[in-house]
């Protein structure tokens, strides 16, 4: 197929949430046209999995300007922008709205199983930038389809491959004969059945993140209105003065808040924390498990586990295409050392775009929470600002691509974790972040000195 014939064919994005919406919507504004696959039956699939949480980053933090802009004609008007919403606002009140927009741009029940160069496998080298991306698709019914595209950008996330218990990054010994007892996802405790199964239970929480702070808050008001309901708070470090996040001084009032009621749950005797344990093992006490570290310690028996240790990316659909990935962080190999949380916080993450995006293979990208690989620090509007350098670049606008400008405040909740390992160090940070910690501060185009603090 020949250049011009190419470029005539849409953009392929993979995932319709927050991030996968915005670049279509950066598509649409440079006159592209795009494609946006989502294996669920709506947009936002995953962000209504957890659609009982409120974020703690507010509505003017939360959506995108050139999103703003293809809504701006039907009427739709974002909410306060002070104000916080849940998962499930932010899909009904502006993800469902902005896709319901794109129409016919956006595919449901279509779960993506491989991209690659036409004709080409990962081998071949002749003519290979010259050829498109064929994407192969299975469809909600069983059927399977192809379809070409002149670039593809990935914005699925991680939400699908939550990290398993194990120190090691592996499942811990008996994790999967424990399915049952274990749960990877902030509880919803206003469904009755799912209140029933916390509910004057004994719970192990492991993880020292805001969806750990979260279900810690959330186990800690059920013990005050159900008896026999205690929190056992599993970390693998100690505790100093960083773990419940920045409190009061957060500059993300939200986050601070949500660290505080964490706090309380533990200092109103409702959570009891466990330093320094590593799992090893699950094992069992009759039909209750029980948590073995590394160490040989062993807690008591629980009834409940939830695990809360972060998330993975799936590269397996990608296997033909030529992938250029840190080893440690499986974040493109340019963007890992500005993120890598041995060094960075959320608040160190130098600018970034299109160019520390690229891989060997030319015109495709990782972007969103997935382009971070397994590092915990990613921020909403910093995929935002992804998908306008990168709809910049495919439209041959280089300068706009290039003119990245990206300033995040110091909240003093996301520390480097190069201490991880060692005795008695304090957590410094969460795991297993997402798109709803935005930044308060976010200024494109001008230089990092005349920028301010205080929002968008």
């Amino acid at each position: 197929m020949n250049a011009p014939a190419t470029e005539q064919l849409p953009v392929v994005v993979i995932g319709a949430g927050p991030v996968g919406l915005a670049a279509a919507a950066h598509l649409v504004e440079r006159g592209l046209e795009p494609l946006v696959l989502e294996a669920g039956p709506s947009a936002g699939t995953a962000v209504r999995d957890w659609a009982h949480v409120r974020l703690f980053s507010p509505w003017a933090e939360v959506t995108d300007p050139a999103a703003e802009k293809l809504l701006a004609p039907t009427g739709w008007v974002r909410p306060d922008g002070g104000t916080y919403p849940t998962g499930g606002d932010w899909a009904e009140q502006y993800l469902q709205p902005l896709a319901d927009v794109l129409g016919d741009k956006v595919r449901y029940g279509a779960t993506v199983t491989g991209v690659a160069r036409a004709g080409r496998d990962r081998i071949v080298d002749a003519d290979r930038d010259e050829q498109p991306f064929t994407v192969h698709v299975e469809l909600a019914d069983g059927r399977e389809d192809r379809i070409s595209a002149r670039a593809v950008i990935d914005a699925s996330g991680t939400w699908s491959i939550p990290r398993p218990m194990g120190a090691d990054g592996l499942p811990a010994l008996g994790e999967k004969a424990a399915a049952d007892r274990i749960s990877y996802r902030v509880p919803d405790l206003r469904d009755p059945g799912v209140r029933a199964r916390y509910a004057g239970k004994r719970t192990a929480v492991i993880g020292s993140g805001a969806s750990a702070f979260t279900t810690l808050a959330y186990l800690g008001d059920l013990a005050k209105e159900e008896p026999g309901t205690h929190a056992v708070w599993v970390l693998r470090r100690g505790i100093g003065a960083n773990t419940f996040g920045g409190g009061e001084a957060d500059q993300l009032p939200a986050r601070g808040a949500l660290g505080l009621r964490a706090k309380a749950a533990v200092e109103d005797g409702h959570a009891s924390a466990v330093t320094g344990f590593r799992t090893q093992a699950v094992e069992r006490d009759g039909d209750r498990p029980v948590l073995v570290a590394e160490d040989g310690r062993r807690l008591d028996p629980v009834d409940e586990i939830i695990v809360l240790t972060g998330f993975r990316p799936d590269l397996s659909f990608l296997s033909e295409l030529r992938l250029g990935f840190d080893e440690r962080l499986q974040a493109p190999t340019a963007l890992a050392p500005l993120i890598d949380p041995n060094v960075h916080s959320c608040g160190t993450v130098y600018p970034h775009g299109v160019n520390e995006l690229a891989h060997p293979e030319q015109d495709v990208y990782l972007v969103g929470m997935k382009s971070y690989g397994r590092a915990p620090t990613f921020l909403a509007l910093t995929g935002y600002e992804q998908v306008r350098s990168i709809a910049a670049a495919i439209a041959g606008d280089r300068h706009a691509a290039e003119r990245v400008e990206l300033t995040l405040p110091e909240t003093g909740v996301c520390g480097g974790a190069g201490l991880y390992d060692a005795p008695g160090a304090a957590a410094q940070g969460g795991e297993g972040g997402g798109c709803c910690g935005a930044p308060s501060t976010l200024q494109i185009g001008v230089s990092a000195e005349t920028a301010t603090s205080g929002g968008c």
